[in-house]
């Protein structure tokens, strides 16, 4: 099952950061916030990425490109010019970097990679959100109710998308993206959907979180898995902060790989 990376917005909210890299590239722990999206589901078997690029693509192409050699043992020769890796430090990880378009929306970039998916089902995530959500249950939960879509229900403080869940079915009955003074649960970014999804995107300008969650919901075809345990967007500094502060702890609870 191939997982789906939205890498490609401009980060605006953190822009202390994103002026000079994409927002997935802002390190936590010396290591890019993507870089800990990856370990999470690979955790869980799923080591085949897309990553949708927009703004600063270069900078995560030029990431992967270079992987191995900065994560591995190195013999350089200068003279020769040559360079050998002593002690590959990579994972098992295959990863197809597709450039959704530097003005694309949410759904616009999803809508994109469409021709690269080549099962019935895949997992969506941003590449600003870290969790210690079991992925695996996530999958499983998803093929039991055979709907389009299926999104981690969580429970921060409310800025973000609410769900409003039909407690028997786990279907959601009604999606508002961004309410005010509303709390409840939020959509958390992590969702696996299947192919259906691609007809309720129009195209570049599609915001997923608007028009195809709305109808999905509406539809019936919109599930929540409700997870109760670590959630944390890297949406500004504060938030980098505090995951930094997390990573500097005997055991970040996100870290769910060894």
């Amino acid at each position: 099952m191939k997982t789906i990376i939205l890498a490609g917005g401009y980060g605006t909210r953190i822009s202390e950061e994103s002026t000079v890299r994409p927002k997935p590239m802002v390190e936590i722990g010396g290591k890019p916030i993507l870089w800990h999206i990856m370990q999470m589901y690979s955790h869980y078997g799923l080591n085949d990425f897309i990553i949708a690029l927009g703004y600063k693509k270069e900078i995560i192409i030029d990431y992967f490109l270079n992987f191995s050699y900065y994560n591995s043992d190195l013999r350089i020769d200068l003279k020769e010019h040559s360079s050998k890796i002593l002690k590959n430090g990579s994972p098992d990880w295959k990863i197809t970097l597709v450039d959704t378009g530097a003005d694309s929306m949410t759904g616009g970039r999803l809508k994109r990679v469409e021709n690269y998916i080549d099962s019935d089902n895949f997992c969506l995530t941003y590449g600003d959100g870290v969790s210690d959500i079991n992925i695996e249950h996530l999958v499983s939960f998803h093929k039991k109710h055979g709907k389009t879509a299926t999104v981690a229900a969580v429970q921060p403080p409310g800025r973000f998308g609410i769900l409003t869940i039909d407690t028997p079915t786990d279907e959601v009955i009604r999606f508002r993206e961004k309410p005010e003074d509303e709390s409840g649960f939020i959509n958390g970014g992590f969702m696996v959907l299947d192919k259906r999804i691609f007809s309720y995107i129009d195209g570049d300008s599609t915001v997923f979180e608007n028009v195809p969650m709305q109808r999905l919901a509406r539809d019936r075809e919109l599930v929540a898995f409700r997870h109760s345990g670590f959630w944390q967007c890297l949406d500004t500094l504060r938030d980098k902060h505090v995951l930094e502060n997390y990573w500097k702890s005997s055991k970040p609870p996100w870290k769910v790989w060894s």
